[in-house]
C-alpha cells in the first residue's frame, strides 16, 4: 500500500459491531448530534454491518435530514446501521464470505478502504474484539503515514471491559431484565413448591446478574402486597443470587433454600450463566448421592450452570413428605423477541417448565 498523507479536512466514520446491546442506536444518534453541533461541515459516514461494510466499502453518508432528526435514534433499539460478527483477524471467514481474496489480509483491506474514503476519525462501537481490531488498523495506517484517530466506545451488557468502570448498555440491560423477571416471578404461583432459576448472561462476570437482581429488588419497595391472601414480598423476593466471583457452598445453600421453600412455598434464584462453572464443578448433590450425584470437573465443562445447580439443589429443595411433592423450574428454553434492547434474548431466559417428583427424577411439565 502506498503511503498517503492525511487529508486536511476532518471526516468521521461510525460503525457498530459484535452483538447487539441497548446502547447502539442511541450512541450513533448522539455522535451525529454532537458533531453536527460542533461543526456542521464535518462529513459523517456510517459503514453498514460493521467490519463487513468497511471491507466491502458499503457505507451511508449522513445527510442534513438525518442530522436534523438524529435524536429519533434514542427511541429505538438495535443498530440502524447494522452489526455483523465479521472479524478482521479471522482471515478464513472473511475469504469464505467473499469479503477478501485468497491471500489478502483483511486488516490491509480495511486500512485501504479508510484511506480511500479519506477518514480521519473512526468511531467503533463494540466490545473488546471490535475496538482491538480498530486499534490494529490505526497502528497499521500510522506506519504508512496516514494516522487515524480511533475512538473506541465499549459496549457490553456484561460490563466486563477492563479498565472501563461502566460499559454502554449494561445499565439498561439490568433495568429491563428486572422488568422481565417481574413477570416471570408470577410463575411461583403456578404449582406448589415452585423453584425458579433465572439465568442471566455474564460468562465469567457476575455484574449483570447482580445489577439485575438489585434493580428487581428495588422495584419491590413500595409495591403493595396482600399478605392475608398469601401475596407477600417474601414470595416475590429473590432468595439467592449466584455469581462466578463468589464461591458457593451448594450443600449449605440447598439446606437454607429448603427452609425457604417450606416457609414460603417457593424459591426464586438468580444464576449467572457462563462458559465455565468454576465454583460448581466439584460438588455433590445436596441429596447426598454417591458417584451418580457427584459433578466432576470434566462433566462441568460440558454442562450449563443451570443444570449443575439444578442437580445440586433438587434433592434437598424438592424433597417433601407425602405424595404430590413438586418443584417447578423455569430456565433456558424460550427465545425472547428482539425488542428495543434485545435483553430478553441474551439476558433472561424463560419458557420450558419442568417438574420434580421427590427424588424420582426430572419430568417435563405439561
Amino acid at each position: 500500500m502506498a503511503a498517503m498523507n492525511k487529508p486536511n479536512k476532518a471526516k468521521v466514520a461510525i460503525l457498530t459491531a459484535g452483538g447487539l446491546a441497548p446502547c447502539l442506536s442511541s450512541s450513533v444518534g448522539f455522535l451525529i448530534e454532537k458533531y453536527t453541533a460542533r461543526d456542521p461541515s464535518i462529513e459523517i459516514i456510517c459503514y453498514i454491518s460493521g467490519y463487513k461494510g468497511l471491507l466491502s466499502g458499503d457505507s451511508i453518508v449522513v445527510s442534513d435530514a438525518v442530522r436534523e432528526n438524529a435524536s429519533v435514534l434514542q427511541l429505538h433499539g438495535g443498530s440502524p446501521i447494522g452489526n455483523s460478527r465479521v472479524k478482521l483477524t479471522n482471515v478464513a471467514d472473511c475469504v469464505k464470505r467473499g469479503l477478501v481474496r485468497e491471500g489478502e489480509d483483511p486488516l490491509h483491506r480495511a486500512a485501504d478502504q479508510l484511506m480511500k474514503d479519506q477518514i480521519t476519525v473512526l468511531h467503533t462501537i463494540g466490545g473488546d474484539d471490535t475496538n482491538t481490531q480498530a486499534a490494529k488498523i490505526a497502528a497499521y495506517l500510522e506506519g504508512h503515514n496516514y494516522p487515524v484517530t480511533v475512538v473506541g466506545m465499549p459496549k457490553t451488557i456484561d460490563n466486563d471491559v477492563i479498565p472501563i468502570k461502566q460499559s454502554l448498555g449494561a445499565w439498561t440491560a439490568a433495568e429491563e431484565g428486572a422488568k422481565f423477571f417481574a413477570n416471570v416471578v408470577n410463575e411461583s404461583s403456578a404449582n406448589p413448591r415452585m423453584l425458579i432459576i433465572h439465568e442471566c448472561m455474564g460468562r465469567d462476570c457476575g455484574y449483570l446478574t447482580a445489577a439485575t437482581a438489585k434493580a428487581y429488588m428495588d422495584s419491590l419497595s413500595g409495591l403493595p402486597m396482600l399478605p392475608g391472601l398469601n401475596l407477600t414480598k417474601q414470595r416475590k423476593a429473590l432468595h439467592a443470587v449466584y455469581v462466578p466471583e463468589v464461591k458457593v457452598d451448594i450443600d449449605a445453600e440447598a439446606k437454607r433454600l429448603k427452609h425457604v421453600m417450606d416457609t414460603h412455598d417457593c424459591v426464586n434464584i438468580f444464576l449467572s450463566g457462563r462458559r465455565r462453572a468454576r465454583h460448581h464443578c466439584a460438588i455433590r448433590s445436596a441429596g447426598g448421592g454417591s458417584a451418580p450425584g457427584r459433578l466432576r470437573p470434566r462433566q462441568a465443562r460440558q454442562d450449563q450452570p443451570r443444570g449443575l445447580l439444578r442437580e445440586a439443589v433438587r434433592g434437598e429443595v424438592g424433597r417433601r413428605e407425602g405424595p404430590g411433592a413438586e418443584v417447578g423450574l423455569h430456565g433456558p428454553g424460550g427465545r425472547g423477541q428482539r425488542g428495543r434492547s434485545r435483553f430478553d434474548q441474551r439476558v433472561c431466559y424463560f419458557g420450558r417448565g419442568v417438574r420434580f417428583e421427590g427424588q424420582l427424577g426430572l419430568h417435563r411439565a405439561g
